[in-house]
């Protein structure tokens, strides 16, 4: 079969649907990315002072 170029093979996931072969395949070169955690977490630096302000932001409306 002839591939469509829906790029969907080429993106890193660990299984996608093919439409050439109209089927569901799992990525066998699958690598999974490292997980980063962007929000607020207690016993960060500043997590009190970011807490205290979004609260009085708030109570202002």
């Amino acid at each position: 079969m002839d591939c469509f170029n829906c790029n969907n093979c080429k993106e890193n996931q660990p299984t996608y649907y093919c439409l050439s072969k109209n089927e569901i395949v799992i990525n066998e070169k699958y690598q999974p990315s490292e997980k980063i955690r962007t929000g607020w977490k207690k016993g960060t630096k500043n997590y009190e002072i970011n807490r205290r302000n979004t609260r009085n932001d708030s109570e202002l409306f």
